[in-house]
């Protein structure tokens, strides 16, 4: 017989005798609407997401997660699991149900004769890379400081060593997971290697990570970095330069763009990064400080520390604004493409708007799509507007513009996109993030998880969902 799905209540406010029990249980801190500390608890990263949920559980270690997950079992609640909330479209709060948070779960160690960092899933991406930094490693990890690594990680992890090292998923070496029926097991190469293939780009579909083991790299603390800025007239220009050198640049050589706006101006700039040697970097930079030298209006490139370049990002997206994004794939910028980018971006509905190229493709490129759940191999460039404002009355002509730039450049496109830049975009959305590798994760869901216990999420639906 066929387990039935889950058909989540929310808390009711007559549950005293229930909440009293979970908070009882909890070495953590269960936080209800009644408590002062409710109203922060249940804010994210993007002001956008105004949710309220019946109860937050701060986990103070895996035994209170699978307490907490018991609870919402037992009782038929709605489920979220969020670490750092840092998710555009905010699946990690619900609606009236119990978030399962392990922001305060921050226990890390590193081993730098092995190369190996663990690390619980509440810590930030600048909480990790302060760790492994200490030994000069790292590993892909991000690229905004206050990013929880858990979700990060898997949804396939970008960032600006991935494409001489993988994705952060490709380094994952091992996971402890709380599953929905309440085990705690560990996930990897040797042990329960099918949950290990899923959680590397599969998301919060299976359970609930609670601490991570990662390959790190001896990459030293400094690295070549800093930007190059084209005026609106050589934009055009500098967009097809920009396409041909990245992709051919080497895989130590990180470069993403962006259009931009300054001082109420239009503008392209290049975001260098290189982790190589000084004298690799020179030579690897060399054509693009050549053609720049005659085209750009400004350009800042030195030799910084890596965990400067990490957080150099934080103050443009900082807690509490509201953000609209909508990402995806290309695999180069045609004429076409560029005449259309250019476009769009014209009519950006402020000064804060851009639209992002982060380039892809190297070490990413060469994984076998069936070796991880992540599946978008073959693309060169994640290309997505962001719109960033404060008036709730301008979410309309914020929301729309990122919508109209999405419709615009898709005829470009692949037509997939990478899973932890989806917002509320529904089931097609979903399975083009995964391809070739949905209906194995179908599979995979059915047995860990048949009843979707964890569907606030980018959901793949088990087979018993229907």
């Amino acid at each position: 017989m066929q387990p039935e799905v889950m058909t989540a209540r929310p808390i009711q406010d007559g549950s005293p005798r229930e909440t009293a029990r979970l908070r009882r249980t909890l070495r953590g801190e269960l936080v209800l609407p009644t408590d002062p500390a409710y109203a922060q608890a249940r804010q994210v990263w993007n002001g956008l997401v105004d949710k309220r949920p019946g109860a937050i559980a701060y986990c103070a270690g895996t035994d209170d997660v699978v307490a907490a997950l018991s609870f919402a079992r037992e009782n038929t609640m709605p489920l979220s699991v969020r670490s750092g909330g840092h998710n555009v479209a905010g699946n990690s709060v619900c609606e009236g149900g119990l978030v399962i948070d392990l922001s305060r779960m921050k226990n890390r160690s590193v081993d730098d004769k092995r190369r190996v960092a663990w690390a619980e899933a509440g810590l930030t991406l600048a909480e990790f890379d302060g760790a492994t930094q200490v030994c000069g490693l790292a590993t892909t990890m991000g690229v905004n400081g206050d990013t929880g690594i858990a979700g990060l990680t898997l949804g396939g992890g970008f960032g600006k060593l991935g494409r001489r090292f993988g994705l952060a998923c490709d380094n994952l070496l091992s996971a402890e997971i709380v599953t929905a029926d309440g085990r705690v097991l560990r996930a990897s190469a040797d042990e329960n290697p099918d949950l290990f293939w899923g959680l590397r780009g599969g998301g919060g579909n299976f359970g609930i990570v609670t601490s991570f083991e990662y390959r790190l790299h001896p990459i030293g603390t400094e690295v070549l970095a800093g930007s190059i800025v084209f005026r609106e007239a050589k934009a055009r220009d500098a967009l097809r330069f920009y396409d041909e050198f990245a992709r051919t640049a080497p895989d130590e050589l990180s470069l993403d763009a962006a259009l931009v706006t300054a001082a109420g101006e239009r503008m392209f700039s290049i975001s260098v990064f290189h982790s190589g040697s000084s004298r690799e970097a020179e030579m690897a930079i060399a054509p693009l400080l050549a053609y720049a030298q005659s085209k750009a209006s400004n350009e800042s490139l030195g030799r910084v520390p890596y965990l400067q370049v990490q957080s150099a990002g934080d103050a443009l997206f900082p807690r509490g604004r509201r953000y609209s994004w909508k990402a995806q794939f290309m695999r180069e910028l045609s004429q076409d493409a560029i005449d259309t980018l250019l476009d769009v971006y014209s009519k950006a509905p402020n000064d804060n708007a851009l639209i992002v190229l982060q380039q892809v493709g190297g070490a990413i490129s060469r994984v076998p799509v069936s070796e991880t759940a992540y599946a978008c191999r073959n693309a060169e460039f994640d290309c997505f507007p962001i719109a960033i404002w404060d008036d709730p009355a301008k979410d309309e002509i914020n929301i729309g513009w990122v919508r109209e730039v999405w419709a615009a450049v898709k005829p470009f496109s692949t037509g997939a996109v990478y899973v932890n830049n989806l917002g509320n975009e529904g089931e097609e959305r979903v399975k083009a993030a995964y391809g070739p590798n949905y209906q194995r994760l179908v599979a995979l869901k059915s047995k860990y998880d048949p009843t979707n216990i964890f569907c606030l999420n980018q959901n793949i639906r088990p087979r018993t969902a229907g």
